[in-house]
């Protein structure tokens, strides 16, 4: 028998009202306007595993990960972890002893820190909120040891935030992140904002407590060196939509989705190889009149009628009416 995912998503959508107050669209004759955020997402996480959403900025990776951890309701679509709706009013109770094991690390570690409170008292408020722990001596014996899981120091629990370094803020999001004893952690581009050095001891210090406590990681980035370094399996998202989804190492060797492409060769050729590339054209499209069709269309050079007026649908992995004409060439890795 197959094992249930640990979380399963399944056509997720989001809808934003973005149109003018209702006054001014009297005055001025405008109608309403909608922007779909995302649009029919679905994918699934075994436990202990690291999903990656890659995709330029804007094209709804963000939006997933807070609907996913619940600070976002869908407007249509469904997120289960464990096997609790996170959105079916019959699973409230559930949803709520299941919320320990939810947590979120963000991009900006200064501004998800509250810069009035010590460390300590930062890591220690999970604990308290949902009482693992009894006993003011006890929860900073506990804090302590949560810091020194994450490479600080158990006395650094009496400092503020801004006496950290960006690096040293993202650990102690970290430890937070941990102090509820969570199994599944989304992880909102932790490490864009960091040097690229300390980027490195980021994602091997996470790499590592998933492996001594069996994390779960969904894990969003621009980065395909760190989606490389970090994830099992990958989506690419553009505009809304997953257009591949693969296993890492064969999203990089043989990538199928020329958008997939084209985000690789953007990718600066280190080893000198020589090999030529296409830079990324254009820019992502308004989402508020997304274009006809497949909407990577106006981009994608292998564009045909067909793409113009279908939307391709997620088959083998991919969204693209060329991969499944075979009119896309091999990919030759660099």
């Amino acid at each position: 028998m197959t094992e249930r995912p640990f979380v399963e998503v399944n056509d997720l959508r989001r809808v934003f009202d973005v149109s003018k107050p209702w006054l001014n669209r009297v005055l001025e004759g405008g109608e309403k306007q909608y922007l779909k955020a995302v649009d029919g997402v679905t994918f699934n996480i075994a436990k202990g595993e690291t999903f990656a959403l890659v995709g330029e900025s804007g094209s709804g990776k963000s939006t997933v990960a807070r609907m996913v951890v619940g600070l976002l309701p869908p407007t249509s679509g469904e997120v289960t972890i464990d096997g609790v709706s996170m959105s079916n009013a019959a699973d409230a109770a559930e949803r709520r002893r299941l919320r320990r094991r939810i947590q979120m690390i963000f991009q900006d570690p200064y501004a998800s820190l509250n810069p009035r409170w010590t460390v300590g008292r930062i890591i220690a408020e999970p604990i308290r909120a949902f009482s693992l722990i009894e006993g003011e001596k006890d929860i900073a014996a506990r804090v302590g040891e949560l810091l020194s899981f994450v490479g600080l120091h158990p006395a650094d629990g009496a400092k503020y935030p801004h006496e950290f370094s960006g690096g040293q803020r993202q650990r102690v999001a970290i430890a937070r992140a941990l102090a509820s004893d969570a199994e599944f952690i989304v992880c909102d581009e932790p490490t864009s904002a960091l040097d690229v050095s300390v980027q490195a001891q980021i994602l091997n210090l996470m790499r590592d407590l998933q492996d001594r406590l069996g994390l779960t990681y969904l894990f969003i980035s621009h980065n395909l060196a760190v989606v490389r370094h970090m994830a099992s399996r990958i989506g690419v998202m553009y505009l809304g939509r997953i257009v591949e989804v693969s296993e890492g190492r064969e999203l990089f060797t043989s990538p199928k989705h020329p958008y997939t492409r084209m985000l690789l060769d953007a990718v600066p050729d280190v080893g000198m190889t020589g090999r030529q590339r296409i830079p990324v054209q254009g820019e992502i499209p308004n989402p508020i009149n997304p274009p006809a069709g497949c909407t990577f269309n106006p981009r994608c050079p292998l564009a045909n009628e067909r793409c113009t007026a279908e939307i391709p649908p997620l088959r083998s992995g991919v969204a693209c009416h060329a991969v499944q004409e075979g009119r896309l060439a091999p990919h030759i890795a660099a």
